[in-house]
C-alpha cells in the first residue's frame, strides 16, 4: 500500500516512464504545470488506485503531481 505523496509520485514515474516530465506555463501565466497528457494520466491512475484500495481516498484527494 502506498501511504504518502512522495512514494505515489515515484511509483507513477516508474509506471509511466515515457510520459513527458516537462512543464509548460500555466493558464494563468503565474506558474508551471505538466502537459495535458501527463496530468490526465496522473488523475486516471490515482483514481484507479483509490478504487482498487491501493491508496486511501484521503491520499487520492490531496495527491498532486
Amino acid at each position: 500500500m502506498i501511504t504518502n505523496q512522495r512514494e505515489l509520485r515515484r511509483v507513477f514515474w516508474q509506471t509511466f516512464p515515457t510520459l513527458q516530465r516537462r512543464k509548460v506555463r500555466s493558464y494563468s501565466g503565474q506558474g508551471l504545470m505538466h502537459v495535458t497528457d501527463t496530468r490526465c494520466a496522473w488523475c486516471d491512475w490515482v483514481d484507479m488506485l483509490s478504487k482498487d484500495g491501493t491508496i486511501t481516498p484521503e491520499l487520492a484527494d490531496r495527491a498532486t503531481l
